[in-house]
């Protein structure tokens, strides 16, 4: 049985292994011990009531719970930028004209961005490649909204996700080389790790200040502007059918799209209601998926299910109610998982 679950301090072998798995690209998961460990600290905390808004963050597992193993990872940041600037570039336009020329030019222009600046932001998601399957992929990065659901007070209205760039399976990126490298004189590789693990003081002092003209790049790099890793495609697709769109900001590093979204129009989300739970044998049928999850804050669990997702009394076994620490009679939130499709 798949289970997300509050990540622990005995997850970090597991994360560990991992982010040796991510190819590179995920600046959020890096193979550095006391950067995850400091990582699941920061989580633990932030459920303790700990830390002031601006150094929140929680981050969940993906359990298979007779094994133990640790399957995937995904987290929320409850506001970005609040402490270290949170750059993107904004995809514009500045217009040259000369009437007496009869010449105008509209070139597409990359300008240095905090817009989002407070948002809340979903990330560091990874599914270990050997579980992707049978919907695990879904439950992996829906979950979160789930827990935003049951305690919306805790996020800020808009909701950011930066997508993984175009990098290739040797660390390449084309936006890299042709505008980072030239500022920032290491290799991607490099900054990916000093972003990964903290060391983020380099980006405002070596970055560059001024619009750029996209022109002036590669026609490699301009070709992935707002483009996605092949990996990520179906993260986005996900994030997309849920209401997120990309408003024309990319990451400063690989070019891929950052998705955002009004949290209260996140269908899951909004759609999202509390049914009381009994224990029982499900009735049968072909029932579509649908995510469940408790209201418990510190013992938040959510899991994917077959069941009737208009229904106002759930039934589930005594193990499906043990692997989401509920009893009978209790409340948990229902919804399906997957929007349905338009006829």
């Amino acid at each position: 049985m798949m289970v997300i679950r509050p990540v622990g301090r005995e997850d970090l072998p597991g994360l560990m292994a991992l982010a040796g798995k991510t190819g590179g690209g995920l600046t959020s998961l890096p193979a550095d011990e006391n950067t995850l460990s400091a990582r699941i600290e920061r989580s633990q905390k932030t459920w303790e009531g700990a830390l002031p808004k601006s150094e929140q963050g929680y981050v969940f597992v993906l359990e298979e719970t007779d094994s133990g193993a640790v399957a995937g990872i995904c987290a929320i940041e409850v506001a970005v930028g609040l402490n270290d600037p949170w750059y993107n570039y904004r995809v514009g336009t500045l217009v040259h004209a000369s009437k007496e020329l009869n010449v105008y030019n509209a070139l597409p222009t990359l300008f240095l961005s905090n817009d989002h600046t407070g948002s809340s932001e979903l990330c560091t998601l990874f599914l270990d490649p050997q579980w992707r399957k049978e919907g695990n992929g879904y439950l992996l990065s829906k979950s979160r909204f789930m827990f935003m659901a049951a305690f919306r007070e805790r996020f800020n209205e808009k909701v950011v996700a930066e997508m993984r760039g175009v990098i290739d399976e040797n660390g390449y990126s084309p936006f890299w080389e042709s505008l980072g490298q030239r500022f920032f004189s290491m290799a991607f590789s490099r900054a990916d790790y000093l972003c990964g693990t903290g060391q983020k003081a380099f980006i405002a002092e070596l970055m560059p200040k001024h619009p750029i003209y996209t022109d002036f790049l590669s026609e490699e790099a301009r070709a992935v502007i707002g483009h996605v890793h092949p990996q990520t495609a179906p993260a986005r697709a996900v994030l997309e059918k849920e209401g997120f769109r990309y408003r024309n900001y990319i990451d400063i590093f690989d070019g891929g799209p950052t998705l955002e979204c009004d949290i209260d129009r996140v269908r899951a989300i909004r759609k999202s209601r509390l049914v009381e739970v009994v224990e029982g044998q499900p009735a049968p049928g072909e029932w579509p998926a649908c995510l469940v999850s408790n209201e418990q804050y510190q013992q938040f669990r959510a899991m994917l299910i077959n069941a009737d997702p208009h229904t106002d009394r759930l039934v589930l076994t005594g193990k499906q109610l043990d692997a989401l620490k509920c009893c009978a009679g209790d409340k948990i939130r229902l919804v399906r998982l997957c929007p349905e499709e338009k006829k």
